[in-house]
């Protein structure tokens, strides 16, 4: 069972439960997750990420542009993205003309990581009671993941 803090409903997608906020690299590898309620906006999820990303210095020195889908496009959110950590913000939208599924580029990358953590049973369904839980198990699928490439 969920505690009632930690989930939410989101209007958008008519679900309730959680999103996961993820920033990967150029190979689809993880490199933060932040689990939020549903009913969060997507933002604000990011600015949740960046905040926790603030604390990896090394990460900070090399970042500077990070290619997102469409939630995060708003003109004051990219502004204070660039204001407050100087990154640049670059939206990869879907062009209507196109019937049907269209792989994205520079998107596809994250669309392929979801879809390697729901290999993992343990990710397929939101069991978690605390969201801190279910990040530890994002991990923990990911070191999973890289140790089978290692090997």
């Amino acid at each position: 069972m969920l505690s009632n803090n930690s989930v939410g409903y989101d209007g958008g997608k008519n679900i309730k439960g959680r999103k996961r906020h993820i920033l990967v690299d150029t190979m689809g590898l993880m490199l933060m997750v932040v689990v939020t309620a549903a009913n969060i906006s997507d933002q604000a999820g990011a600015k949740t990420l960046f905040a926790r990303l603030k604390s990896h210095k090394r990460w900070l020195e090399r970042l500077f542009l990070i290619y997102t889908d469409g939630t995060y496009r708003g003109e004051a959110f990219v502004r204070w993205t660039f204001d407050t950590y100087d990154w640049i913000l670059e939206a990869v939208l879907r062009r209507d003309r196109h019937k049907g599924f269209r792989v994205l580029p520079k998107r596809w990358v994250v669309e392929r990581t979801f879809g390697w953590m729901h290999w993992c049973r343990r990710l397929s369904k939101d069991y978690e009671r605390l969201p801190h839980t279910s990040e530890a198990f994002i991990y923990l699928a990911m070191i999973r993941i890289m140790l089978k490439r290692l090997a």
